[in-house]
């Protein structure tokens, strides 16, 4: 098993959350979701769940829309602890 941070963190106890930022991101760029869904080559379906919280994207889904949206992958997310 691959330990990163939110790994450790779930091993000593401590509760996460991670909010995705997707739809502040996408909107403030004035993109739709058909838009994002072409440029990522991921369905619309796939993203909506994504910005509803409904699923986590792995890391290499972050990496893909923070690429087509022009930013940092950090400015995709957010983690509580």
């Amino acid at each position: 098993m691959l330990y990163t941070k939110m790994n450790i963190l779930k091993l000593k106890g401590g509760k996460m959350r991670i909010e995705i930022l997707l739809r502040e991101v996408r909107q403030s760029k004035d993109m739709t979701l058909d838009e994002l869904a072409k440029m990522t080559k991921m369905s619309k379906g796939h993203l909506s769940r994504i910005e509803r919280q409904e699923t986590q994207p792995t890391i290499i889904t972050l990496a893909r829309l923070a690429a087509a949206l022009h930013v940092d992958v950090s400015e995709l997310y957010k983690i509580e602890i």
